[in-house]
């Protein structure tokens, strides 16, 4: 295990990685289908379905900090905000009795459904 200080950026489903004096990114992860673990009191890691055994840690100033960045970055997929689009479109739907995506063209058949993939 080798421990490198980066400065890290979440765009979207990006984060970002970045050597301390560089302003451009030296790599970034795209957090789809990844695990995001608490490991120790200020450290979390990122793992991959398709590569378990490799394992991204990071450590934070904080606790705060910490518990701050695991719920962004697990908020930050893609399946997560389809999965949040879903059920706010049913919930409003329920409330309305309409659907809230009809008045923008998106028809029956283009809804977003949910897969069989369980996690």
């Amino acid at each position: 295990t080798v421990l490198k200080k980066r400065l890290v950026k979440l765009v979207v489903n990006f984060l970002f990685y970045f050597r301390t004096d560089e302003a451009e990114p030296i790599g970034a992860l795209l957090l789809e289908h990844c695990r995001i673990t608490k490991e120790e009191e200020n450290v979390f890691s990122i793992s991959f379905i398709e590569e378990p055994e490799r394992k991204y840690c990071f450590e934070c100033d904080s606790e705060q900090q910490c518990q701050e960045w695991i719920e962004a970055l697990k908020r930050a997929s893609y399946e997560f905000m389809r999965r949040s689009l879903i059920f706010y479109r049913n919930e409003i739907q329920k409330m309305t009795g309409k659907d809230p995506l009809e008045q923008y063209g998106i028809s029956e058949e283009a809804r977003f459904q949910l897969g069989t993939h369980k996690q």
